[in-house]
């Protein structure tokens, strides 16, 4: 039986170890972090958002050295003309003049959380109100589903007109290429559900909620319903695997499950459980969760006891046994926002 999401104790170990004076290091080898691989500003952008929401479970000063950290990275990371460099070796050499639009839209959404959150120290703040000024002039170009929806995520946590505006921009584009590819019982963005799939439902319901538009809400809505017969139709989460995705009038693949996928599927119930009421989103994010935990499709835990990292995902054979940034962060947003709920 899975552990109990609600109190499962949380070890940050890890994400110590993972974190040395640059930033986060982004993969492991087993539970040893692994130089070899660099950095990535995505890791650190959602590492930024993680450690905040750490420090605002726990209070604990160790979380907002976290804060500069990783802000500190994404400041090194944006370039002169205000979109931002992804990886980074080792020794501090930017691989890239410019990253993907992915990462562009998961800086954004780091830079509108970190900058509404009332527990971000005021020079830290200033420093990312700066960074968010020169990025923004950029998002009207967005061609990427994904980084238009992670985009609206971190915009809408800003209050005021101008972003207003560049919401309804970028969700009525979403809402349009789902009217292009929406056909029969196919409800997607695409022609085919890859990676981060939750973000384009939870940006699509978050427009909702700043713009008040009910087309958004419709799409969010019947976009996830869709998503979530495909995930849970055996009672528990189990993603759509990286191992071959989801074609249109295919079969979802059954490996490998990615721990993101759980994480964003916990942040999208759990907006859609606030934007309309019903229980069944609620119930839906805690079994998300409780995929880390072992109500998955192998009934195994993917977090390891001795370090309290996350594994890489499930295989057909087993866990991934690496640990990298991207997983321990997952499990740790997740665990953050379950755990609240009682709180």
């Amino acid at each position: 039986m899975a552990a109990n999401p609600l109190t499962a104790a949380f070890m940050d170990d890890h994400i110590f170890r993972l974190t040395d004076d640059t930033g986060m290091l982004q993969h492991s080898k087993y539970s040893l972090p692994d130089p070899n691989h660099g950095y990535t500003t995505d890791d650190n952008a959602r590492a930024l958002i993680m450690a905040l929401m750490l420090y605002e479970r726990y209070e604990s000063k160790k979380y907002l050295d976290l804060v500069y950290r990783y802000a500190s990275f994404l400041l090194n990371a944006q370039n002169e003309n205000g979109r931002f460099r992804n990886f980074m070796g080792y020794d501090r050499k930017w691989l890239e003049e410019e990253g993907s639009e992915d990462c562009f839209g998961r800086c954004l959404w780091a830079l509108g959380f970190a900058i509404s959150n009332r527990h971000t120290p005021k020079g830290v703040k200033n420093g990312l109100i700066h960074m968010l000024g020169k990025a923004v002039p950029h998002t009207a170009a967005l061609v990427s589903p994904r980084a238009k929806a992670y985009s609206v995520i971190g915009l809408a946590h800003l209050d005021d007109e101008d972003t207003v505006k560049l919401i309804y921009d970028l969700a009525n584009s979403l809402s349009s290429q789902y009217d292009e590819y929406r056909d029969g019982e196919w409800k997607w963005f695409e022609d085919i559900a890859a990676y981060s799939n939750f973000v384009l439902p939870w940006s699509m319901l978050v427009s909702y909620r700043v713009t008040g538009d009910k087309k958004f809400l419709d799409v969010g809505a019947e976009s996830l319903d869709f998503f979530g017969r495909i995930c849970f139709r055996n009672g528990y989460f189990k993603p759509v695997g990286c191992n071959g995705w989801l074609l249109k009038g295919g079969q979802p693949a059954e490996f490998d499950e990615q721990p993101v996928e759980a994480c964003e599927g916990v942040l999208t119930y759990l907006e859609a459980y606030r934007t309309t009421g019903r229980d069944a989103y609620l119930q839906y994010a805690e079994k998300c969760h409780q995929w880390y935990l072992g109500l998955n499709s192998l009934g195994i835990s993917l977090i390891d006891a001795e370090t309290g990292g996350c594994y890489d995902g499930l295989t057909r054979d087993g866990p991934n046994l690496n640990m990298g940034a991207e997983s321990i962060i997952s499990y740790a947003i997740s665990h953050t926002m379950i755990s609240g709920l009682t709180s």
